[in-house]
């Protein structure tokens, strides 16, 4: 059975070519948000478990892959996938001309396992409008600035997050 994915068509600029237009990307629009709450109780009807239980297994899995994290370790969680530590830095022409000052910052690196990889096979897609696109009335986006759309921005690679769409 397909999963259908709602997206929306928006602009994004280039930041190393600020002097050319805009292309537009597709953007995943999210229909709303699974809380820590509401996830603790559907687990909890699902299962044998108490709430508190669901809550206590949560939170050791949490304390554990931090201290994994913190060992330089990937984090694997089964079918959920796993987590490693990934880094962002300026580039050098040459190992001896790296330092540790180039590194700029670190990030999450998530890596889906087989269960949430097979998810990602059977997808379906549905355009919606933007926000931004509905409130103006307008249907194509144009005339849009994308420096002033509150659902555009980044890196003009079409990968970020969209903002919640029912705020």
């Amino acid at each position: 059975m397909a999963m259908t994915v709602s997206y929306s068509v928006v602009p994004r600029k280039n930041p190393a070519k600020k002097s050319e237009p805009a292309k537009y990307y597709a953007q995943a629009q999210a229909s709303g948000e699974l809380d820590f709450e509401e996830l603790c109780e559907a687990i909890t009807s699902r299962s044998t478990c108490t709430e508190t239980d669901v809550r206590a297994a949560i939170s050791g899995i949490l304390y554990e892959v931090k201290r994994a994290l913190k060992a330089g370790r990937i984090a694997r969680l089964g079918d959920l996938g796993s987590l490693q530590i990934g880094l962002n830095s300026e580039g050098a022409a040459s190992v001896k001309e790296f330092s540790g000052s180039m590194i700029k910052g670190a990030h999450l690196i998530f890596r889906p396992g087989k269960t949430l990889a097979e998810l990602m096979k059977i997808l379906s897609y549905q355009q919606v409008l933007t926000r931004a696109v509905a409130q103006a009335g307008a249907g194509d986006g144009g005339g849009e600035d994308p420096d002033k759309n509150p659902d555009s921005g980044g890196d003009g690679s079409g990968d970020e997050e969209a903002p919640d769409p029912t705020v």
